[in-house]
């Protein structure tokens, strides 16, 4: 029906004040969640293919000088700004365009086989232009335009914004403005490297920004036990003091060995309630996610979680068949 289409434009200007027009407004339905970041917006949005326009007259109107990143998830988007040249994008590519400048997007579905199954989904970001710290001058270079979001910086910011859409409910408000400041450093390092700018960002940006580089390259690596602090600075060119050192700083004074034991000992628990992996031995188990010794990973476990590994297993299953 109009009225959702009409609820959900209402919606849509709220956070990126446009023009949005749609063929399929009559028989409309989409999705919207928002999830507020201190002075950051995540929003994740599902809908059918529709149009955009900001123009002049309403930048003039209203400006909250923002910058709007977009991860483009599903789908695709044609992008035309001032110079009138239409920049093409994929699911997976990201672009960021300025809340000053003027544009026209369009937002559909090449692949789709039928009008009703036309779909688009993105993961948009919104923030105050102040807050990147780079010039703006410098990086109105990249507005507008795509890039992959499946290789290098791109992908670590891809795969950062994906699992805050998914953990949105179970965060607490207290993760917020972290987690805000910690999304706009990975933009910060993602634009720098595409600049070729990466001197010019504070020191605080790019040892956040690191730090998360290191999160991304041991959740790829847990299932190896040589995974050592030695192995992690050698792969991001940097000494091992300097890695424990601001690590354990962004990490509210969590060590790396402690962040590592807590990301095995909490892949094999989720392994252990898995009932289509009942048949896998306890050790295993705990082999796959890079903890070799039997005696090692029953003791980390149950001091972690207060129960044994076959405790916790039984309980978990028997918890299954009993619902």
């Amino acid at each position: 029906m109009e009225e959702r289409f009409d609820s959900w434009r209402e919606l849509v200007v709220r956070s990126r004040d446009s023009v949005a027009t749609s063929a399929h407004a009559d028989d409309f339905t989409a999705e919207m969640r928002r999830l507020e970041l201190g002075p950051v917006t995540l929003l994740r949005s599902s809908f059918p293919p529709a149009l955009f326009r900001r123009t002049a007259g309403m930048v003039r109107r209203s400006d909250p000088e923002v910058y709007h990143l977009t991860l483009l998830l599903g789908g695709d988007m044609g992008l035309v700004r001032d110079s009138g040249r239409e920049e093409r994008l994929a699911a997976g590519d990201l672009h960021v365009i300025d809340s000053s400048d003027p544009f026209d997007l369009r937002a559909f579905d090449a692949a789709a086989t039928s009008w009703e199954g036309q779909r688009v989904e993105a993961l948009g970001v919104d923030f105050p232009r102040s807050s990147l710290p780079l010039p703006r001058d410098q990086v109105r270079a990249l507005f507008g335009r795509g890039f992959s979001g499946r290789e290098g910086t791109g992908a670590l910011l891809s795969e950062f914004l994906v699992g805050l859409g998914r953990q949105a409910e179970a965060l607490g408000p207290a993760e917020a403005p972290r987690l805000g400041a910690v999304v706009v450093d990975l933009v910060a390092s993602w634009l720098a490297r595409e600049l070729d700018a990466e001197a010019a960002l504070p020191d605080e940006s790019r040892q956040r920004a690191m730090v998360e580089r290191v999160r991304a390259f041991v959740r790829q690596n847990l299932h190896d036990p040589e995974l050592t602090p030695s192995l992690i600075a050698t792969a991001h060119h940097i000494s091992v003091s300097y890695l424990h050192r601001v690590f354990t700083q962004q990490s509210r004074g969590e060590t790396l060995a402690a962040w590592i034991r807590g990301q095995r000992l909490e892949k094999a628990r989720r392994d252990l309630a898995d009932p289509t992996l009942r048949g896998m031995p306890i050790h295993t188990v705990a082999v796959r996610w890079g903890i070799p010794r039997a005696c090692d990973f029953s003791r980390a476990f149950r001091a972690a979680y207060g129960l044994s590994p076959s405790e916790h297993r039984h309980r978990e299953l028997a918890a299954l068949v009993s619902r």
